[in-house]
């Protein structure tokens, strides 16, 4: 790959910009002596523009060369002596020739080469040239500065858009995505024409986009072609090869660099937005948008500016944060280095005005999220909670939470202050949102440790004794709700009663309810879906009339099988039918039924997230909820057609699956090996026993799990079925062959034998 570098490529003790620029001087003088060679004449010069005219090389960057000349010489026979010995050595060229008129005039329509040509340099030959070449660019960069800006701006937001961001992505792209090292080059870009970066600014970009750098400069070596997609099967090895502790520390250094660029340039881009406002008609209504908000605090123009007199206010932190918010503006970048210089502490325990400002702060939703990053990144937020600190840019490194954990605990307080009208404390209800999962930062089961957390923050907020255990409460149950809903029978009264007993009180039981739902939403796509939506709700709903005092019969059995279901059972004829996204199964009672369906569902590239059995009159009902992919057809047809002949024997599933499963295999989309797991609840029914089984994600993952039910001839009384990201978490209720809920230690050991190894069997 870099034939005239190996060495280079080969000392790992060069990592970063070191690498880079070992690299560049390497190729400096590869190209240089290609150059001499040659033997060209005196009005040539060869010049690095790009990436390797900032010195940025990667093993697998392009090397971006312009041979300039004087107008009166012919130089095509020159550029073949140059560029053909390039290609032989296997270099990735970008290649133009061409007068420095002639650059110069593509660079006025094509942002590209404008922007390249910002880092032109002389490699070899006439130095003149080159020096005019930068200078000419540079001054039609700045002329044209209106221009390019905008069109640099539409570049910007039509790249995010397809690359989404660095801090938030499994596998990000380091160049392209949000955050960067692209990003970081339009800073650079747009410094050419002003001046907006502060000295701070570009001292914390420069330590962002050696980070990045470093990263991707071990991607290309680990693959040895230009690889910017950091992916995840590649984190584990870069981790050892960068001297991380391991690729939890590497990825959280990403997406605090990345999220370092992001912010960097999200001020650098209101700044030129004002200037090249200024310029226009907009200046003569400035004055008409600057308006005092409170003594110290000024609304300019949709930005807060902090005055020195408004430091002597002990809230002044929580205060222009809260004007910000309601007032849909941002902190001002020089106002925040100035609360971050001169603001008081707060005391402990916080005035009472305190803990109101910050409840209003949380409650304006969406804008308090850029308002709490603004403060986290100048240092202000984690001096109201320290123990934020460890969730800072923390990755979650799965498929299933799309944020870090501190940008997920704000999506769930903006989330959630959606749902304030649902509960009767949505000061706790967001303040919950904000710290339910602040354990995650620490070790230990992050719901423990986030109780004993909270308990201190709470505290240290001024709630009183009731309102801190209500918040503990719903940091350590944040999980009940929708674990039960998805993974219990909402129908035995053992889980209603279980749930009514574990909550204790509706005050707390509606804060859990709204949590869940902003929890999910903010989780990510797969988090939440109308049938958790409505299992939630009809928990809640049960829960509620047991803790109103109601008879927890009175809402039992009513929801399945329905009167439709029931007519379906005590009918003679077999029925199997699929409609929308739902699958129906009447037969008589026999062993296999589930897992021969879910076979042939398997079989049709079709998920199960739910599934449900009830046995009467010697036949079984069941009902499968489907998930079909983004577009799919389900043909219905086809699969009743396959779902009887599997019932009577007449169609190989398990041979049929084996054959798929060799094409459709997931790609792993976890950081961590999804260990196959079995546990036994025999508490929560007093009719069955529950067995809840977690494994990776894969096709035909349940006619697997209830073939292993199958060859112990036991009897699948109902089912929940839940995806979370590449892993799944399947609840069973089952029975033995007497109908008994099963005890016997050995019978139990043995089911958890066949379910693993069924598992991890190859179909």
């Amino acid at each position: 790959m870099i034939t005239h570098a190996e060495d280079v490529l080969k000392d790992r003790s060069l990592t970063g910009s070191a690498f880079c620029d070992a690299l560049t001087k390497r190729t400096d003088a590869f190209l240089k002596a290609i150059y001499e060679d040659a033997m060209a004449p005196q009005g040539t010069a060869l010049v690095a523009i790009g990436g390797y005219g900032r010195r940025e090389l990667c093993p697998g960057s392009d090397i971006d060369v312009l041979l300039v000349h004087n107008s009166e010489l012919e130089v095509s026979e020159l550029a073949e002596k140059i560029w053909y010995p390039l290609w032989d050595a296997g270099l990735k060229l970008g290649h133009q020739v061409g007068t420095i008129d002639q650059i110069v005039e593509v660079a006025y329509e094509n942002l590209d080469m404008a922007t390249s040509l910002l880092a032109a340099r002389l490699v070899a030959g006439n130095v003149d040239l080159a020096e005019e070449l930068s200078l000419k660019a540079r001054n039609q960069w700045v002329d044209k500065s209106s221009h390019y800006l905008s069109e640099l701006n539409k570049s910007v937001m039509t790249r995010h858009q397809k690359f989404g961001e660095v801090a938030f992505l499994l596998e990000p792209d380091l160049k392209e995505a949000r955050g960067g090292l692209r990003d970081a080059h339009v800073l650079k870009w747009v410094e050419e024409s002003e001046k907006v970066l502060r000295e701070q600014e570009i001292k914390i970009l420069e330590e962002a986009f050696e980070t990045l750098l470093e990263v991707r400069v071990e991607l290309h070596r680990e693959t040895g072609r230009r690889s910017d997609r950091l992916l995840l099967e590649l984190q584990d090895d870069l981790a050892v090869r960068l001297n991380y502790e391991d690729a939890d520390q590497m990825m959280s250094a990403v997406a605090s660099a990345a999220r370092v660029v992001a912010w960097t340039g999200d001020g650098a881009h209101r700044r030129i937005g004002r200037v090249l406002g200024q310029r226009g008609p907009r200046r003569m209504i400035q004055k008409v948008l600057r308006r005092e908000i409170s003594p110290g605090l000024v609304l300019d123009d949709g930005r807060i500016r902090v005055n020195k007199e408004a430091l002597e206010d002990p809230l002044v932190v929580l205060r222009s944060a809260v004007v910000a918010a309601e007032n849909d503006a941002y902190l001002d970048r020089v106002s925040l280095e100035t609360l971050s210089k001169g603001a008081t502490v707060l005391p402990d325990p916080w005035p009472k005005e305190a803990r109101k400002l910050f409840e209003r702060l949380l409650l304006t939703g969406w804008p308090a999220i850029q308002i709490i990053e603004d403060l986290d990144q100048s240092g202000l937020f984690v001096t109201l909670i320290p123990e934020w600190g460890p969730c800072q840019s923390l990755p979650q490194r799965n498929a299933y939470h799309r944020f870090t954990v501190d940008r997920h605990l704000l999506e769930t307080a903006a989330q959630a202050s959606l749902l304030k009208n649902q509960v009767d404390r949505p000061d706790l209800l967001v303040v919950g949102a904000l710290l339910h999962d602040i354990g995650k930062g620490y070790p230990g089961d992050h719901s423990e440790v986030g109780v004993d957390l909270v308990v201190t923050i709470a505290g240290r907020m001024g709630y009183s004794v009731e309102d801190v255990g209500l918040l503990s409460a719903m940091v350590e149950q944040h999980l009940l709700l929708p674990d039960i809903a998805t993974r219990r029978d909402l129908d035995d009264d053992g889980t209603i009663r279980s749930v009514a007993a574990t909550v204790g009180n509706i005050r707390l039981l509606q804060l859990l309810g709204a949590l869940t739902e902003a929890d999910s939403i903010a989780t990510g796509p797969s988090a939440w879906s109308h049938w958790k939506d409505g299992l939630v709700t009809e928990l809640v709903a049960r829960v509620t009339h047991v803790l109103e005092g109601g008879d927890v019969l009175d809402v039992i059995g009513g929801s399945f099988p329905n009167q439709e279901q029931q007519r379906m059972l005590f009918s003679t004829e077999q029925i199997i039918k699929g409609e929308d996204s739902t699958f129906t199964v009447v037969t008589s009672n026999r062993s296999g039924v589930i897992s021969k369906v879910a076979g042939v569902l398997a079989l049709n590239g079709l998920g199960v997230f739910g599934a449900v059995v009830h046995t009467e009159n010697n036949r079984s009902l069941s009902v499968f909820r489907v998930e079909r992919k983004k577009d799919q057809e389900i043909k219905w047809e086809l699969i009743e057609d396959q779902a009887k002949r599997a019932l009577a024997g007449r169609l190989a599933v398990a041979a049929r699956l084996g054959e798929r499963s060799r094409f459709d295999r997931k790609t792993k989309a976890t950081a961590r090996p999804v260990q196959p797991r079995l546990t036994v609840d025999n508490e929560t029914s007093e009719v069955a026993t529950v067995l809840e089984i977690s494994c990776l994600d894969e096709p035909g993952i349940l006619y697997r799990i209830t073939r292993a039910f199958t060859e112990l001839d036991l009897d699948i009384v109902s089912a929940r079925v839940q995806t979370l990201g590449s892993e799944v978490i399947d609840a069973f209720y089952i029975r033995d062959q007497s109908g008994n809920k099963v005890e016997d230690p050995e019978h139990l050991a043995e089911i958890e034998l066949a379910v693993l190894r069924w598992i991890g069997m190859d179909l």
